[in-house]
């Protein structure tokens, strides 16, 4: 396996850091309180006024903190246990870990560019930087051109890449409409707040989306890289969808108005995601007969 030791590290840094910063925003509470505040937009914004994201909205506020919920008592469990497993030499394993360390890039890039600055702003730097180095070398590790001989002939991929299209699609216009309507009328964006710009919107339509299309796309092809990409894609969104979910529960406790639409919409998606997993690794096959040439999995 190569990479292995540095992986291993940045993993090590990524688990130590990721528990204290979660830890500290779920805890924190020091602050007068929620109060008013009106953007440049012209729109009348509550501010969480404690804790870490004192300068957030309340909105943004709990969906940060339910998202280190799900960071501290998923994402890190996960990452430990996929790095167990890919240090056995175990190819599950591998996806897994790969996966998870996309979460962790995509949920700390969106920290480090959308949270309003705060005591762990430098924190949120690093741990973007080593779920990215990381996330790379785990990219790199794989011989991609023999990977599909490690997934069963029975795994169902027209179903998992169409289900990787349709998720990617109903998101990629979700975003779209969301921005497009706006932008044609030369109007204020709803829901910007006081912050500066869409961070996630473009994160997930500059990657997520045009990812899961094509590991929809190279998947449906039986194309080797679809076979690395999609499984990826998939874990990547379980914890993103769980988040999500997570987040939308919380913004309710916390009074803030969502359509119960969007509620089960994001609650059916992840619980099809988790299925498609579970189909996924059902289908892997830890060992089978090397070529002649040799292979190199990790």
């Amino acid at each position: 396996m190569i990479y292995k030791r540095t992986i291993s590290l940045l993993v090590i840094l990524i688990t130590i850091l990721s528990i204290f910063a979660t830890s500290y925003a779920i805890v924190s509470s020091q602050g007068p309180g929620e109060y008013e505040y009106q953007s440049i937009f012209g729109e009348t914004v509550s501010i969480y006024g404690k804790g870490l994201y004192s300068h957030d909205s309340v909105s943004m506020a709990a969906q940060a903190i339910a998202q280190d919920y799900v960071t501290l008592f998923l994402g890190v469990p996960l990452l430990l246990l996929s790095l167990y497993l890919y240090l056995k030499g175990s190819l599950k394993g591998s996806l897994l870990l790969t996966g998870t360390l996309g979460y962790f890039l995509y949920t700390y890039a969106s920290y480090s560019f959308l949270s309003m600055y705060n005591y762990m702003f430098l924190t949120y730097v690093v741990l973007m930087s080593a779920s990215f180095f990381a996330f790379i070398l785990m990219m790199m590790s794989f011989d991609v051109a023999n990977l599909p001989l490690f997934f069963s002939e029975k795994m169902p991929v027209k179903f998992l890449a169409g289900f990787l299209l349709f998720v990617s699609f109903v998101f990629g216009m979700m975003w779209t409409g969301k921005l497009g309507l706006p932008l044609l009328n030369n109007t204020p964006p709803a829901d910007l707040q006081h912050y500066t710009t869409f961070v996630i919107q473009a994160l997930d339509l500059g990657f997520v989306v045009p990812t899961g299309l094509l590991a929809g796309i190279l998947l449906m092809m039986r194309k080797p890289f679809g076979y690395l990409l999609a499984p990826v894609i998939i874990i990547k969104e379980i914890t993103l969808l769980t988040a999500l979910t997570a987040m939308i529960l919380l913004q309710l406790k916390a009074g803030v108005e969502i359509g119960y639409l969007l509620v089960w919409s994001v609650i059916l998606f992840n619980l099809l995601v988790i299925f498609c997993m579970i189909l996924m690794m059902k289908n892997i096959k830890e060992n089978v007969e090397k070529p002649s040439t040799g292979m190199n999995l990790h």
